[in-house]
């Protein structure tokens, strides 16, 4: 059973990215140590996109596996449209 590594945080894992970017922009690094720092990008990499993945689950409305109602987004696709919600003094009815 492979070994589950511990999850970075997003500042966590950006950073290493980062750091892993700017010592292979030198193009210094050994040979011998850019496959290890490519496969540590990897993990890194993989990390910030399921917390940016979790982030965008959460802004379209799938967190806590709560449903919106079609009939609502409908209602409100066409009242932005319409420019309605800019209105202050638009009737709501």
């Amino acid at each position: 059973m492979p070994e589950k590594t511990p999850s970075l945080s997003y500042r966590a894992a950006y950073a290493r990215l980062s750091r892993i970017a700017a010592e292979l922009e030198t193009g210094e690094a050994d040979l011998d140590r850019v496959l290890p720092l490519l496969e540590e990008a990897r993990a890194a990499y993989a990390a910030c996109r399921g917390r940016i993945e979790a982030v965008r689950a959460v802004l379209a409305g799938e967190w806590g596996g709560a449903e919106t109602d079609p009939e609502d987004e409908d209602d409100a696709d066409e009242a932005a449209e319409d420019g309605a919600e800019d209105d202050p003094y638009a009737d709501p009815f």
